[in-house]
């Protein structure tokens, strides 16, 4: 096997300024890491979990899912997370193998989940996308509209809405994100204790390997890393 011990140095540097990130802005609990795979290989994977102790990754393809499910080790201690756009034909491939879908964003995507979901028999843990900078060329749901869906998604007996999601416009000042996300928070929490009447605390997934700091400061419970982990700065320098 290739040599991996630039994801031991990754993994230390990412969990070590999470823990400082949460610190700092007057936290007690630290959000979930969940490895982002899309650029990565199985090996990868698999050393960052039995290894590392990662047992949260985050799928954006399913073709890439299903492509490397069985060559994943431990698969029973191992979460998967989808996070990419979902497509209504593909949710039957997955359903039975993930613990959460990010990127529910219309009626439409979460009849077919309820659908998939009833014919396995479980509940599908989902959270609403939300679009926070509201662009054209992403997926969500603008921000106005997410109260909406978020009542809609409660008449389906077999989702279960957990929180939220998003992923805000590319910045180049971290304040810019802590906008973002900090709307972004507030409009959640505000539909979440206020509208829909809930007790638990929703899941908040924001925040990736060039944001995840402000999304902390800004309540994220979930961070989706990729690059940060498993950049390898030797393989880098022979490029």
């Amino acid at each position: 096997m290739a040599d991996l011990s630039y994801l031991d140095r990754n993994v230390e540097t990412v969990r070590k300024e999470i823990a400082e990130t949460t610190a700092s802005c007057g936290r007690t609990d630290p959000p979930c890491l969940l490895a982002a795979v899309k650029y990565t290989g199985v090996d990868e994977i698999n050393y960052m979990h039995t290894r590392l102790g990662i047992h949260d990754i985050g799928e954006n393809r399913v073709q890439q899912l299903l492509e490397r499910w069985d060559k994943l080790e431990d698969r029973d201690h191992l979460n998967v997370h989808f996070i990419g756009t979902l497509q209504k034909n593909k949710v039957k491939y997955i359903i039975d193998k993930v613990c959460l879908i990010h990127s529910v964003d219309n009626l439409d995507l979460a009849a077919e989940i309820d659908k998939r979901a009833r014919q396995h028999g479980k509940i599908m843990d989902v959270l609403v996308e939300i679009n926070s900078g509201s662009e054209e060329s992403k997926s969500g749901v603008l921000p106005e509209n997410a109260e909406a869906l978020c009542r809609d998604l409660t008449r389906f007996p077999n989702i279960s809405l957990r929180g939220f999601m998003t992923m805000a416009p590319k910045c180049e000042k971290s304040e810019d994100y802590l906008r973002f996300f900090g709307e972004t928070s507030r409009l959640c929490l505000d539909i979440w204790y206020k509208k829909l009447d809930n007790i638990i605390a929703p899941v908040l997934s924001m925040g990736m390997s060039d944001s995840y700091r402000e999304a902390i400061r800004c309540g994220a419970t979930v961070v989706r890393i990729g690059r940060q982990l498993f950049r390898n700065p030797e393989a880098d320098m022979n490029q």
